[in-house]
């Protein structure tokens, strides 16, 4: 069984992460591309956030394309209405994300 560094929890019961989804400031804003399509930017990830697996999550809800660059999260289209609410799903504080 894997021991978590920071916490010292099994990894399976380790807080770090949720810890970490708590103190965020992310930002939505939407950026217009070559030939004039929108993709809808989620920015302002700590370290300690998964964005890879953040990046499908959102991508799988909102049945859209996209990528993550950097500490950033690139989704196709306009979705900045919905982007909110799906990450205080996935474990984000509401007060944290603004748009």
């Amino acid at each position: 069984m894997e021991i978590c560094p920071k916490c010292g929890l099994p990894k399976q019961a380790c807080v770090c992460e949720q810890i970490v989804k708590s103190s965020q400031k992310i930002q939505v804003t939407t950026e217009r591309k070559k030939y004039g399509k929108v993709v809808t930017v989620v920015s302002g990830f700590d370290s300690g956030i998964d964005i890879k697996k953040t990046a499908k999550a959102l991508k799988n809800e909102l049945a859209c394309g996209g990528t993550y660059k950097g500490n950033a999260i690139e989704l196709q289209g306009d979705h900045t209405k919905k982007v909110k609410s799906l990450l205080v799903r996935l474990g984000f504080d509401e007060e944290s994300i603004s748009d």
